[in-house]
């Protein structure tokens, strides 16, 4: 393809995503999954990490949607405030929990805009947090007693089975 070709296909996808940002947020999403990742962007010949920051949002249908992506320089306070305020603005509302990783100052921010809201760290992060000073041969042993523990549906259940 030509150079104008692929300026002429990334103005169409980025006009795209531009009339995406700004839709409405419409009915309420329960529970709110907000993330950031890092991926290598190529700008002007030269590559370089850029931040993602992306929220998606359990509908009331019971499907997940992609509510919002912004790229940023960082994952950093002003980044995220500024993340969640557009959220609200757009007419994020009904949130009952928010699951992310522990971003400090994602989780600081939060209570600013959403402050009936809960929050939650990722099980899987909880999970390698508690595999890091255990020995490489029992591992698998505790993921396995960690997966039984959680599949418990009461409290009495899951303290029965750390017991054992």
């Amino acid at each position: 393809m030509s150079a104008s070709t692929v300026s002429d296909l990334n103005q169409k996808i980025y006009s795209k995503i531009n009339d995406r940002r700004a839709l409405p947020l419409v009915g309420d999403f329960q529970y709110v999954l907000l993330d950031g990742l890092w991926l290598k962007r190529s700008w002007g010949g030269e590559v370089k990490k850029v931040s993602v920051l992306v929220v998606i949002g359990l509908a009331q249908s019971g499907y997940r949607e992609i509510m919002a992506v912004s790229e940023g320089a960082k994952e950093d306070t002003a980044s995220w405030t500024n993340f969640l305020r557009e959220m609200k603005q757009r007419g994020l509302k009904g949130v009952e929990l928010f699951v992310s990783d522990k971003c400090l100052w994602l989780v600081e921010n939060l209570a600013d805009f959403f402050p009936e809201a809960r929050w939650q760290g990722y099980v899987v992060h909880f999970y390698r947090n508690v595999w890091t000073p255990v020995p490489t041969g029992k591992v698998e042993e505790v993921a396995a007693t960690l997966k039984a523990i959680h599949a418990r549906k009461t409290p009495r259940q899951r303290k029965k089975k750390l017991s054992k």
